[in-house]
């Protein structure tokens, strides 16, 4: 399949180094990729899944490769991502006749490298359509066998096998290997979500009403963010577990409310929208991220959002203590709760990001804390399903702010079909139980005295 000039696979090479090599994330990539190349859906289609799904499946290509190419740290980048392509389409593309990948594979080899090299892929390829792949039954160790099946990390899985069992591990390793469902949250402000249910089928959109959160909806076909619904800010694009965290803060009326490490914004216009006379002051770090803020309140029309860039460590520095009713923390984190969207996060993070950021996470809540009014809600989440990131920092924020205690109100804020996983002040939701993000909920109360 040719795409201008270039063919999708080539172009999904492209990608595949740059996710490799500058540590680019995969979907922005693939977004800018479609656009610049002006490709069809059924290109967009394609070079989407022979992507995500080569970088979701490294460590399982690998291992199948591992018999047929002789020394693959020596072999260089470019080439072992064309083997992990193809074969990827080999393994899990039933469409596509190997004859066509191989073919492919060849004259991408020739157009990049030498004749060495397009030998070297058309016989390690060819080779394997004779041999088969070999089995992971080979393989002894159980929580091995699970990582390089689902193409997870050991030190990944052993690490959720110790702090949630091997069943759950393994759902969570699995789901990660499939592809999110897109959902959108409804602009209330603006229209009911039966309204923008009707306007996005008027469009010729396939969706259908979220059965987690009463405001969200899902697409069973098309991006919505292409919608004429979009672009009039009747809704924007947020996962559903996302979604759970303004109805966790619970802002409503006149509530002056903090939204710290606030872009791209979807929180921050969750909770505005939300509110009838009260305003949120929604800070970040990066200036461009701020202005992304700025640009989906003007879509959506909200006018009581306040912007300012800044570190959020350094929050004090600008607002008065016990200043806001309400405060969110939705602190940077590993964003392994997000593998789905960004299956290349897998790959780059490690043990010591893991320490690093949790120390930045209770930086963030110690800068929030004095900002709070007295009976007031701090609430912090994060995109992630550890537990050092999570409930730990939960636990040493009540152990080093005593004014504060856990809000064992929070499941009364919860969506229905949500609360039997609220335990005490602490959500945490795993991607195999809803289709959502992994991500990680809990609240805390100022105390009045």
């Amino acid at each position: 399949m040719k795409a201008g000039k270039k063919g999708v696979r080539d172009i999904a090479l492209d990608i595949i180094e740059s996710v490799e090599k500058n540590q680019s994330y995969s979907n922005l990539l693939i977004n800018s990729m479609i656009s610049k190349h002006q490709l069809s859906a059924a290109d967009s289609g394609l070079l989407t899944e022979i992507t995500y799904g080569t970088i979701q499946r490294k460590m399982t290509l690998d291992f199948y490769l591992k018999p047929f190419v002789k020394d693959p740290k020596k072999t260089m980048s470019w080439v072992m991502n064309l083997l992990r392509l193809s074969l990827y389409q080999m393994v899990y593309l039933d469409k596509v006749p190997d004859h066509a990948i191989l073919f492919e594979a060849v004259e991408i080899a020739k157009k990049r490298g030498h004749k060495g090299i397009t030998s070297m892929v058309n016989g390690v390829l060819r080779n394997i359509q004779r041999k088969g792949i070999p089995s992971l039954d080979s393989i002894e160790d159980k929580a091995e066998r699970l990582a390089i099946a689902t193409s997870h990390p050991l030190w990944l899985v052993q690490r959720w096998v110790e702090q949630y069992g091997f069943t759950k591990t393994e759902e969570m390793c699995q789901i990660n290997l499939t592809a999110p469902l897109q959902t959108a949250r409804v602009n209330l402000k603006k229209m009911t979500r039966n309204e923008l249910v009707s306007a996005l089928t008027e469009e010729g959109f396939k969706v259908e009403k979220s059965k987690i959160v009463p405001e969200a909806i899902h697409s069973l076909g098309g991006n919505l963010a292409h919608s004429e619904s979009f672009k009039m800010g009747f809704m924007t694009i947020q996962d559903e577990s996302s979604m759970l965290v303004a109805h966790a803060l619970g802002a409503s009326e006149n509530d002056m409310v903090l939204d710290c490490c606030a872009a791209p914004g979807g929180k921050t216009t969750h909770i505005a929208e939300g509110l009838t006379y009260g305003q949120v002051t929604a800070l970040d770090l990066h200036e461009h991220k701020v202005k992304l803020i700025d640009e989906t309140a003007k879509r959506l029309g909200l006018r009581n959002i306040k912007t300012l860039t800044s570190d959020s460590r350094k929050a004090g520095e600008h607002f008065h203590n016990e200043g806001f009713d309400r405060i969110l923390v939705d602190a940077p984190c590993s964003g392994l709760g997000v593998m789905r969207r960004k299956p290349d996060v897998k790959y780059t993070k490690s043990k010591d990001d893991i320490i690093k950021l949790s120390s930045i996470q209770q930086e963030l809540l110690a800068a929030a804390a004095p900002l709070l009014k007295k009976g007031g809600t701090l609430v912090y989440s994060t995109c992630t399903v550890d537990r050092e990131e999570n409930d730990k920092v939960a636990e040493a924020f009540l152990n080093n702010h005593p004014e504060f205690e856990a809000d064992h109100t929070l499941e009364d804020r919860i969506p229905l079909e949500i609360r039997n996983y609220v335990e005490g002040n602490k959500l945490q939701i795993f991607p195999q139980y809803f289709g959502s993000d992994g991500f990680f909920i809990a609240s805390f109360r100022k105390k009045v005295q």
